[in-house]
């Protein structure tokens, strides 16, 4: 039976979407079976961090509202052994999902996934409830600045309130220098602020920008700092399960 992991943010622009195609593209190149889906409704970006844009026919909305069925909305990333993409919709208002509609998708997913991965919507709205229904546990991803660190705490109550338990954060983009002289809260500090445990931080660094731009999870390329880092960051979010 698969695991739902639920990426979530307190607020937009601290690479969730990111993070989510690479922790999707490394778990696939460790032999698992994998899906990742979007449920940023109308403001979809998954699919330009796999470079699978010019793929979508079909997307959850669809297969929610029976338009399709799951396997026409599967996109697969063949660079990767089983790594697939659900996409959102683009138009906003053709989504009518409820929470009861992503729990019975996540529970049919789960009979031929080992991992979905859902991205979820930033924020604290209703579309965070639709898109954690079906979640076995979350990651809160953050970034250094005060007003993310507030959002995230702010998220993570909310998560605790839809009973899921099993929580993890990971602070993205940290610059040393921003940190050392005190600009933006330390690691310590956002540790005191967050209730769960840090699975990891992620250094800033343009490349993983610059290969999302361009369609291909930095971690496709092994061996480097920013793959083995991934990899120690999935496995404790993992071992979490």
């Amino acid at each position: 039976m698969g695991k739902v992991i639920l990426i979530a943010s307190g607020k937009g622009g601290v690479g969730k979407t990111v993070f989510t195609s690479n922790i999707g593209a490394k778990l696939a190149l460790q032999g698992y079976k994998v899906v990742l889906i979007d449920m940023n409704m109308g403001l979809r970006n998954l699919d330009i961090c796999l470079g699978l844009e010019n793929k979508i026919v079909y997307d959850v909305a669809d297969v929610l509202s029976g338009i399709c069925r799951i396997k026409q909305a599967l996109v697969r990333d063949r660079r990767f052994p089983e790594l697939y993409l659900m996409s959102a919709a683009q138009n906003k208002q053709k989504a009518e999902i409820t929470p009861l509609h992503m729990k019975v998708l996540c529970k049919k997913l789960k009979n031929s996934f080992d991992y979905i991965i859902i991205d979820a919507p930033a924020g604290v709205d209703e579309n965070l409830e639709i898109a954690g229904a079906g979640a076995d546990m979350a990651v809160i991803i953050t970034v250094p600045e005060y007003a993310a660190v507030r959002d995230a705490d702010a998220l993570d109550h909310l998560l605790m309130d839809m009973s899921i338990e099993k929580r993890t954060y990971v602070i993205n983009k940290v610059k040393a220098n921003l940190i050392s002289s005190g600009l933006v809260p330390s690691i310590a500090q956002i540790a005191e602020t967050m209730r769960p445990d840090m699975a990891g931080i992620i250094q800033y660094d343009e490349n993983i920008h610059i290969a999302a731009n361009n369609g291909m999870p930095i971690v496709y390329k092994e061996g480097t700092y920013i793959e083995k880092n991934f990899t120690k960051i999935i496995d404790r979010i993992i071992g979490l399960i």
